[in-house]
């Protein structure tokens, strides 16, 4: 989908979920959320997409097109909170990434600064547009094939010259897709991070309102939680500044 298409998704009307599995069951109040949409009664078509997720179901598709109608009602934390849950279902999905990256530029504060790692960047380039249970999948089969050229090897002898490179390939392939699983399940599911949602946010130093303001903070913000204490969470920005911020001002990816 052409990068225009999916900006007047966002603007205008929300994606068209087809062959879901909640689609079927839960059809009529999906469609008059999307209505509500439509007639830009953004409220209500939240509350609806809300009730769909309260009773367990959830798709990559109702996660964005609830990103798009908080977006489009001005609410940016939310709308970047549901774009990053549908991305976490669907990371290989165009459009999201696209209306993500788009959501966040609407932020009154820019991380500056970021100082980025090449090979942690092009590690996550690498591991990102699949899902873990695929590279669990892929890991897997390596794994088998090692199994299986070392039984070979040992059945028909250790001479083969063939069997010493499938064995020796196959080793690699499993270390190298099990490294690939782990910094994927480490980075995007054992990492907790959460999206700023409160218009006022100031970020302190310690763990209490008597501690200094570090920063301040803006909706739509991704952060790293890195410990908590009382009411407060100890954050990580992506310009790597840290500080101590209350719980109910941010929601969970």
């Amino acid at each position: 989908m052409a990068r225009c298409t999916v900006l007047w998704m966002v603007i205008v009307v929300p994606a068209v979920v087809l062959c879901s599995p909640f689609a079927s069951a839960q059809s009529d109040e999906f469609a008059m959320a999307n209505r509500f949409y439509e007639q830009k009664d953004f409220a209500s078509a939240i509350r609806l997409y809300h009730s769909i997720l309260d009773r367990g179901l959830e798709s990559a598709n109702l996660y964005f097109d609830l990103a798009n109608a908080y977006f489009k009602s001005g609410d940016l934390g939310h709308a970047v909170l549901y774009y990053a849950k549908a991305q976490r279902l669907a990371p290989s999905d165009e459009d999201i990434a696209f209306n993500l990256d788009f959501a966040k530029q609407f932020s009154r504060v820019q991380m500056e600064g970021v100082q980025l790692n090449p090979l942690r960047t092009f590690i996550e380039a690498l591991v990102g547009p699949y899902q873990l249970q695929h590279l669990g999948w892929i890991t897997a089969a390596f794994f088998f094939l090692l199994i299986g050229s070392l039984t070979v090897r040992i059945n028909l002898g250790r001479g083969w010259p063939v069997l010493r490179v499938v064995t020796a390939v196959s080793l690699i392939l499993l270390l190298a897709a099990g490294g690939l699983t782990t910094f994927k399940y480490r980075n995007e599911f054992l990492t907790p991070r959460a999206v700023i949602i409160a218009d006022e946010s100031p970020v302190y130093t310690g763990a209490s309102p008597q501690s200094d303001i570090e920063l301040h903070g803006a909706p739509g913000l991704v952060v790293e939680i890195l410990a908590e204490s009382g009411d407060y969470l100890n954050v990580l920005f992506e310009n790597k500044r840290r500080g101590w911020i209350q719980s109910d001002l941010v929601a969970r990816i």
